[in-house]
């Protein structure tokens, strides 16, 4: 299995309020609201840390969560940010996702 590579879309415009991340995709004005493990995820969406990692190091000690559930529920919540163009996903790392497309 390969690595996922995950980064922020730079169509969005993104807010933490209270540890909840509100964000808004200028593509089409859908408004998300992330509850604080999903914050989480997001904050690390670098494009060079691999999800895998991101999880195992932010996930999973901060939260009650078996690793292969959080891994399982991580790769479900990146596939629906990045069908709406929220979140840029590639197996290869991201250095400058404002030039990649989504998945």
């Amino acid at each position: 299995m390969s690595a996922t590579y995950i980064a922020r879309s730079s169509a969005i415009a993104a807010r933490n309020l209270g540890g909840e991340m509100m964000i808004m995709s200028a593509l089409d004005s859908t408004l998300f609201s992330l509850n604080p493990l999903a914050t989480a995820i997001w904050e690390a969406a670098d494009g060079l840390t691999p999800l895998e990692d991101i999880v195992r190091q932010r996930i999973v000690p901060v939260y009650e969560v078996e690793e292969p559930v959080a891994q399982r529920d991580a790769a479900e919540f990146v596939e629906k940010l990045a069908r709406h163009r929220i979140l840029v996903v590639s197996d290869e790392p991201i250095p400058n996702p404002s030039l990649s497309s989504t998945a």
